[in-house]
């Protein structure tokens, strides 16, 4: 496994972007929205991994309540692994949560989360990058 993304919840994506770029240096960026998790998200490239920047495209939306709740900042850490299934079922038998099923993610990923509580408070992404 190895970290993938970190992921940054804010209120206003265009405005963070530009924010990231200009202190950080940030040359490539990606857009895309993800309907089914509600987010329109600006992936940064940094020279060894990403940042994730994500602002909520409707109400009913996960990081719509972070942010009402917590405000902007670290949302979660992405780990990445060749096997998303068998990961889970391996950490499923460690007594590890899940918070849903194994589904899309945003640049043609499948994607799920470990629930906060099985890493000490910390939200974590399994990703794994479909075979072409």
């Amino acid at each position: 496994m190895k970290i993938n993304h970190v992921a940054i919840a804010v209120n206003n994506l265009d405005e963070a972007v530009k924010e990231y770029q200009n202190v950080l240096g940030v040359k490539k960026v990606e857009f895309e929205t993800v309907d089914a998790e509600g987010v329109r998200v600006a992936i940064l490239y940094l020279e060894n991994s990403r940042i994730e920047l994500m602002e909520p495209t409707k109400d009913t939306s996960p990081i719509k309540k972070f942010l009402e709740i917590r405000g902007e900042g670290l949302h979660h850490i992405a780990l990445e692994t060749e096997a998303i299934e068998g990961e889970v079922d391996r950490m499923k038998d460690t007594g590890v949560r899940f918070l849903g099923e194994v589904r899309p993610g945003s640049g043609g990923t499948k994607i799920t989360f470990i629930h906060p509580k099985s890493l000490h408070g910390v939200l974590t992404e399994l990703c794994s990058h479909t075979k072409k």
